[in-house]
């Protein structure tokens, strides 16, 4: 799937749109440049599983653990920011696989092609190519 965001707004709504896609157990992978929307569309997918306190990218935490509200069978976020990564091996010193495998979990790694390495082949990509200044191009899938 293709999206075209002109906006944060959009970008919120398409993540939104990804959210209602979304099950418990699922790993997305989210790639762009500095600045192209991760955490904005992570917020937008949050905000539609329920998490109303604002989303903000784990730069210097590494991972942030949500609990959600919804009927998607997703009870919790873990939100990684793999920017700070030395290697992929990092983000399994700090528990990061226990959640990978945990049905009840959505996880959500920004940078995630940092994390490459280690992620389930399951793993599914959010690709954010910044077309213009406030222009997006959001690609889901493999």
């Amino acid at each position: 799937m293709i999206f075209k965001s002109k906006s944060e707004e959009d970008t919120l709504k398409i993540g939104k749109e990804i959210a209602a896609l979304l099950i418990g157990g699922d790993i997305l992978s989210l790639v762009g440049n500095l600045g192209a929307g991760k955490t904005v569309l992570t917020r937008g997918i949050s905000d539609s599983l329920g998490i109303k306190k604002g989303v903000k990218s784990p730069t210097f935490t590494l991972m942030n653990i949500y609990s959600t509200n919804n009927k998607q069978g997703i009870k919790f976020i873990c939100h990684i920011d793999a920017y700070r990564l030395n290697k992929a091996q990092d983000l399994l010193n700090i528990g990061a696989q226990d959640y990978f495998s945990d049905p009840e979990v959505l996880t959500i790694i920004e940078w995630g092609d940092k994390a490459k390495d280690i992620l389930p082949r399951r793993a599914k990509t959010i690709t954010i190519e910044t077309t213009s200044e406030s222009d997006r191009k959001i690609k889901f899938g493999k």
